[in-house]
């Protein structure tokens, strides 16, 4: 079965959030149950840096505004896997955030640059762009991809059936109606019935209508996103599509996030825990915190907007300070809360740390030498940091919501004594709800003998790829049948 992924994104190459860690491990995963997976990706400069033997297979000519597009195809640099690649020097070739210019707003012609994605693989899953490998199922990621199960439905010969994933259906793909001109589409999409979202376009939207079958990232989510609540004023066309809608969630890539970390201070499992308590006092010393802290540590790993309750936890520092407790940060995002941070770095600077920005190795010294993973979310589709935390025995605060809910058992009291509890939650999003929640973890900090207990149990949870690609395999096997 042959199976083409289209995503804007894949680790290691081009990252901005988990997105690019499902595209560089489910293809693989799927693969190692036999499938032969591919994925098509936009030209960016890491791209097509990154890609081992890019070969051209077919010239496409002026289109989307590209005077000069070529199909090219090349290998992955760690699974292996094949990898079409759209060179559109005009369209891609811009360093940086692949969606944002320097000025910090999105680059104009993105209904361009993304329509140019989803057009090309509606020809390669028609046979035209490579006559020796045409997919049996389309894959489409978020709204980047959104167009891809438009551009096929154009094609009334085409029967290759379209599964459309929603990573994040707060980003909508929104772009006045007067680009349609540009996108090459029919007049008759143009409707409420179609694409046209509060008289615009959206691609989410049009992922949402056209595809056979629509996936999200954990089974949380896929019930949250049908209310007024979380569905972005999509939940309609959701309710309505409530039958072909599943959650499968993500998982885990473990050779890369495991507490036999190379980058890390010293390797720990479940079975020995010391090596932890190393991890934590080099993170200490390397962010300048004292190594005599009453309380946990706490971290954040995260991209800092009130999407992910950053400013919840803003409003509760006073709560973990008076604990006696830790905070080191790592993220980038909204400049207020960047500025919030740094400055309770700056008032504390033996309690709190922060590292403005992003980068990967310091993400997993993060996620070995803390004791607890904040992750106070107003909404999340999944999370990955909390799977990660998990498997490095640093239990995870979240609230209840999403991919969060399905993937934290709250330490309660019949969860400790049945053994299953793998980290904290709470409910209400808000300051108060999360200082308390804060306080009654950092009292079961000082009891060794449970706060061992729970980090043994959260280690050997099994997030792995290869629940959710087997869950992916009959997906893809049902719509061929």
């Amino acid at each position: 079965m042959r199976i083409l992924h289209v995503a804007a994104e894949i680790y290691p190459l081009v990252k901005t959030g988990g997105l690019a860690d499902v595209l560089g491990s489910l293809p693989p995963a799927l693969a190692k149950r036999g499938l032969d997976a591919r994925v098509l990706l936009p030209g960016f400069p890491g791209i097509l840096n990154g890609v081992v033997g890019l070969k051209p297979i077919f010239r496409i000519g002026p289109v989307f505004g590209a005077a000069v597009v070529t199909l090219s195809l090349g290998r992955l640099p760690d699974s292996g896997l094949q990898a079409y690649v759209i060179d559109a020097p005009f369209l891609y070739a811009r360093e940086g955030n692949p969606y944002v210019g320097p000025d910090g707003y999105d680059w104009n012609d993105n209904h361009r640059r993304f329509a140019l994605l989803g057009w090309v693989a509606a020809h390669i899953a028609s046979g035209e762009l490579d006559p020796e490998w045409r997919p049996d199922v389309v894959h489409a990621h978020d709204w980047h991809a959104g167009l891809v199960p438009v551009y096929m439905a154009q094609n009334p010969g085409l029967k290759t059936p379209s599964v459309f994933t929603i990573h994040n259906l707060a980003f909508r793909g929104i772009f006045p109606m007067d680009c349609h001109a540009e996108l090459g589409l029919s007049a008759r999409k143009l409707t409420p019935h179609g694409i046209e979202f509060h008289g615009k376009i959206s691609f989410m939207k049009a992922g949402l209508v056209y595809s056979d079958r629509i996936t999200t990232v954990s089974p949380t989510y896929a019930l949250e996103i049908r209310t007024p609540e979380f569905g972005c004023g999509l939940e309609g066309v959701l309710s309505d599509r409530g039958s072909d809608l599943s959650g499968i969630l993500n998982g885990v890539d473990y050779d890369i996030w495991n507490p036999d970390d190379p980058v890390i201070a010293k390797s720990y499992s479940a079975d020995s825990l010391d090596g932890k308590k190393a991890c934590k006092l080099a993170l200490q010393k390397e962010f300048g915190l004292s190594s005599q802290a009453e309380g946990p540590l706490f971290a954040v790993v995260s991209r800092l907007f009130s999407q992910k309750g950053m400013d919840l936890l803003l409003a509760a520092m006073p709560d973990l300070l008076r604990e006696g407790a830790q905070l080191i940060v790592l993220g980038t995002g909204d400049g207020d809360l960047e500025a919030g941070f740094k400055y309770a770095a700056t008032a504390n600077p033996e309690k709190v740390a922060v590292y403005i920005g992003y980068d990967e190795t310091m993400a997993h010294r993060f996620m070995a030498g803390a004791d607890v993973l904040l992750v106070p979310s107003r909404f999340e589709p999944c999370g990955l940091t909390q799977l990660f935390a998990l498997r490095y025995g640093t239990l995870p605060l979240v609230r209840r919501v999403g991919g969060l809910a399905d993937t934290v058992v709250d330490a309660t009291a019949d969860n400790l004594a049945a053994d299953t509890a793998t980290g904290f939650v709470f409910d209400d999003p808000g300051r108060h709800a999360l200082g308390a929640r804060i306080r009654e973890v950092c009292a079961l900090y000082h009891d060794e003998t449970t706060w061992r207990q729970i980090q043994r149990r959260a280690m050997v949870q099994d997030y792995s790829w290869d629940d959710s690609a087997a869950h992916y395999e009959v997906l893809y096997r049902s719509l061929l049948a």
